[in-house]
């Protein structure tokens, strides 16, 4: 039985997506610092795609909003309602609602690139923007938590938790400095990434195993194609659901980190 599939399947076997996907040729001002590959060129598009959302949005609203305004004013309304207000409440929602709208946005955009065609690769699958933002956002919960503590108010309320017997502190501090300026930031940095990569790896392994069982294999692995396929439709429609739940996320622990740095213990 398995010498009989084995002469359905062409010699050359299937060949699965690597790693090498994230890795692009050159393809525009090689050995510069403004070097392009195909990743770069996938988040710019995105980027202008979401200026173009943005500008139009603020240009074109009107009192009666079509689906394209009623959507992105849910989108707004959600972010400052459901995360902005309901994790730092109203007062600094007021301060730093912009910063976690602009990130939630962001984190979207990028990641719903690899369900496009075209482009077929999230913005944020690869490790720089990511890592931009895990910076951005640990900047911006250290500037928030000096402004409302001061700078010496901030940090002892970081590091040092009241209440304990001061011979712990020898143990409890870095503890707390690891936890609160190392892993916050790399948590953020690590989700966003390895779930693109994830979904990018999926996706691909369904559409290569689709084309190759429908176009290159045999006789009655044609069949598997249709399988693959609609796993391919699944694994797209997840995907849509994750670039979306991976923004909220961001954003919902972007202002977490924000309202426990400008409290004290």
């Amino acid at each position: 039985m398995l010498s009989g599939l084995t002469t359905l399947i062409p010699q050359g076997g299937f060949e699965a997506p690597t790693i090498d996907e994230f890795f692009p040729d050159v393809i525009a001002f090689a050995g510069t610092p403004f070097e392009m590959n195909r990743i770069t060129l996938v988040r710019i598009v995105l980027l202008v795609a979401f200026l173009i959302c943005a500008i139009l949005y603020t240009r074109r609203a009107k009192m009666v909003p079509g689906a394209a305004q009623s959507t992105m004013e849910y989108l707004l309304d959600f972010c400052r309602t459901n995360i902005s207000e309901q994790v730092m409440g109203k007062e600094y929602a007021k301060k730093y609602n912009g910063f976690v709208t602009a990130i939630f946005f962001t984190v979207l955009f990028m990641n719903i690139g690899g369900v496009i065609p075209g482009l077929n690769i999230a913005g944020s699958a690869v490790a720089g923007i990511p890592l931009l933002l895990a910076i951005f956002v640990w900047f911006l919960f250290i500037i928030a938590g000096i402004r409302a503590q001061g700078f010496g108010g901030y940090f002892k309320s970081s590091l040092f938790i009241p209440n304990v017997p001061k011979v712990l502190y020898v143990l409890l501090t870095p503890i707390e400095f690891f936890s609160t300026f190392i892993v916050r930031p790399f948590t953020l940095f690590v989700r966003l990434l390895a779930n693109m990569i994830a979904g990018h790896m999926l996706l691909a392994l369904t559409i290569l195993a689709s084309n190759y069982f429908l176009l290159t294999a045999a006789g009655g692995l044609k069949v598997i194609s249709l399988v693959t396929f609609l796993a391919a439709i699944a694994v797209t429609a997840f995907e849509i659901f994750v670039a979306f739940l991976q923004a909220y996320v961001f954003a919902v622990l972007t202002a977490v980190y924000v309202e426990q740095s400008v409290h004290a213990h």
